[in-house]
């Protein structure tokens, strides 16, 4: 008998929504990863296998953040970032992550920052 651990259980969902979710020139995916320590996340065409702006908790300017402040800040960064490489409007990954807490934060910031998400 296999052991269903919450790490199985989280990849299947992510393999469950990303069966659905497609990142497009015009409306690339935002794809966030969320760890013990930190978040981080890309702005990503799927369709031209490219990463457009990108950000991670381990950047000076959010190391020194809390964990809620440092997603909230990390969303505004990513925003900024990809508004400069011409996007307006995105899809979001959660990752299989609840859309719940740091996540939560990220993407509220992101659509705060002026990013239709």
């Amino acid at each position: 008998m296999t052991v269903i651990t919450k790490e199985r259980r989280r990849l299947k969902r992510r393999r469950r929504v990303r069966a659905k979710i497609t990142g497009t020139a015009t409306r690339p995916r935002i794809s966030v990863f969320r760890s013990n320590r930190g978040l981080s996340a890309q702005v990503i065409d799927d369709v031209s296998a490219r990463t457009l702006a990108a950000v991670a908790w381990f950047e000076p300017e959010l190391r020194s953040l809390g964990k809620a402040q440092a997603a909230t800040r990390a969303g505004q960064l990513l925003a900024e970032r990809a508004q400069a490489a011409g996007v307006s409007e995105a899809v979001f990954d959660r990752g299989g992550y609840r859309y719940h807490g740091h996540v939560r934060a990220f993407a509220q910031s992101i659509r705060e920052s002026g990013l239709t998400v």
